[in-house]
């Protein structure tokens, strides 16, 4: 009854399109699942992935689970875990990403699982990070380790997934630190984000894993600008 009555007043919504869920649907109604722009990518060396980095990066492996583009479902989606505390929506694609790639022996040397950082101001400001719960289900289906303090943001910098792609190559100037380097050393890591767009965040934070001695890099991400 009383739960009725929250959906009355309340109603549960699909955090892709906005339409009112029914009883047997949580978070995303059923056409919004089965819209969703799956990449297929994680069995593919010669991903987007890899080559937006292709140069730049030296990575064992590369993926994303959807593709981003604007106005559709996956920026909804986006913008309703980054802005409107839906942090759910990060473990759900954890747990959807982690279920793909515990099946694939290339992802079964990872030992630890790192998320893209804030700058402790922005974090503070949201009050989560909103790639954690997406990295800690990666982290239990991959039975690796999670681990948040080793690599850190030094410098704040404004959002630049939204922003024009020229521009937003041009505005970024991400700096990071590794505390606690031991921890990291001789370990096949699993650096997790949000979006790659240019990649340029990502390099940065690889760049910093990589100087840890033994260390190796892999990469999963939520989407993947189109």
């Amino acid at each position: 009854m009383l739960n009725n009555l929250l959906n009355l007043f309340f109603p549960k919504v699909c955090y892709a399109c906005s339409n009112i869920l029914s009883d047997n649907e949580l978070h995303m109604c059923t056409q919004c699942r089965h819209d969703l722009p799956l990449t297929n990518f994680h069995g593919d060396h010669e991903n987007a992935v890899h080559k937006v980095l292709y140069g730049r990066v030296k990575l064992i492996n590369a993926t994303a689970l959807l593709h981003f583009s604007k106005k559709g479902i996956v920026q909804q989606l986006m913008h309703n875990l980054k802005y409107r505390g839906h942090e759910q929506i990060g473990h759900i694609l954890g747990l959807w990403l982690g279920e793909e790639l515990k099946h694939l022996k290339e992802y079964s040397a990872v030992e630890i699982v790192v998320p893209v950082p804030l700058h402790k101001s922005k974090l503070k400001k949201r009050g989560y990070n909103q790639v954690e719960k997406f990295g800690k289900a990666l982290a239990l289906a991959l039975n690796a380790g999670y681990e948040d303090q080793s690599l850190i943001k030094i410098t704040n910098t404004k959002t630049q997934v939204f922003k024009d792609r020229l521009k937003r190559g041009s505005a970024i100037d991400a700096n990071f630190a590794i505390q606690n380097q031991e921890y990291l050393a001789q370990k096949h890591i699993l650096l997790v984000d949000d979006i790659i767009t240019t990649g340029a965040t990502i390099e940065a934070c690889a760049n910093e894993l990589l100087k840890i001695k033994g260390v190796r890099l892999s990469l999963a991400v939520m989407a993947i600008t189109d």
